[in-house]
């Protein structure tokens, strides 16, 4: 399987809120822009939507953004939305028990949370 560079394509549909649409893999090579372009957008954002529709693959280290991703939303007080998930990726979110902690409301996650 050739890896396909991830490309993002982001839209404000009003000024609280942005989408971006993530198409191709999001793996160790692409994760991290991912991670820079989404800290750059969190400033008075309150809802982000990741497109997944056209993802193709996204390994641990995807993961590990995604992960990243919520943690610098919820700093941000902005809602993280993962949208039209592929069956692949909803597959490593529950094998890996993060589902409900990426995809539930941010008082939902920390509950999901085990405190040290």
């Amino acid at each position: 399987m050739t890896p396909r560079p991830l490309t993002t394509s982001w839209t404000a549909p009003d000024r609280d809120s942005v989408r971006v649409r993530l198409d191709g893999d999001l793996d160790f090579d692409t994760a991290d822009t991912l991670l820079r372009e989404v800290i750059a957008r969190l400033p008075n954002t309150r809802a982000l939507h990741l497109d997944m529709s056209t993802l193709g693959f996204c390994d641990s280290y995807g993961l590990s953004t995604l992960l990243m991703i919520r943690r610098h939303a919820d700093a941000a007080d902005a809602c993280l939305h993962l949208e039209n998930r592929p069956a692949g990726l909803d597959r490593i979110l529950r094998i890996t028990n993060t589902l409900n902690h990426l995809t539930g409301t941010t008082a939902e996650a920390h509950q999901q949370t085990p405190q040290p």
